[in-house]
């Protein structure tokens, strides 16, 4: 059954589609960091609360801007003309090295 909205580009399949996995994935890798985060819990206490609340923000904010971040990709590719995002590139290498320093913080300090 042929779907009934129109196509917002030409080429189903190829970028915008990878894009959008591409952050689920990370969305995914978030969740897991998270999960694996709250199991040092028993070990560390509270300081575990905060990288992994930090992680779980991530992956929600990653979910709520997908169909922002589809939409921009198909026009894009439409107009034949698509910009990296680099606000998000930055901000998750921000998020890692946050991420990072904070659980290492709960390991050195607690």
């Amino acid at each position: 059954m042929p779907s009934s909205r129109p196509s917002l580009h030409q080429d189903p399949g190829l970028q915008p589609e990878r894009t959008v996995m591409s952050w689920d994935r990370t969305l995914l890798a978030l969740f897991v960091v998270a999960a694996m985060l709250l199991r040092w819990f028993p070990a560390v206490g509270l300081a575990a609360l905060l990288p992994a609340g930090l992680c779980g923000a991530a992956a929600l904010a990653i979910h709520l801007t997908q169909r922002r971040r589809y939409a921009l990709q198909s026009t894009g590719i439409a107009a034949e003309r698509v910009e990296a995002d680099v606000f998000a590139v930055l901000w998750m290498v921000v998020l890692v090295v946050a991420v990072a320093v904070l659980g290492i913080l709960a390991i050195w300090v607690l």
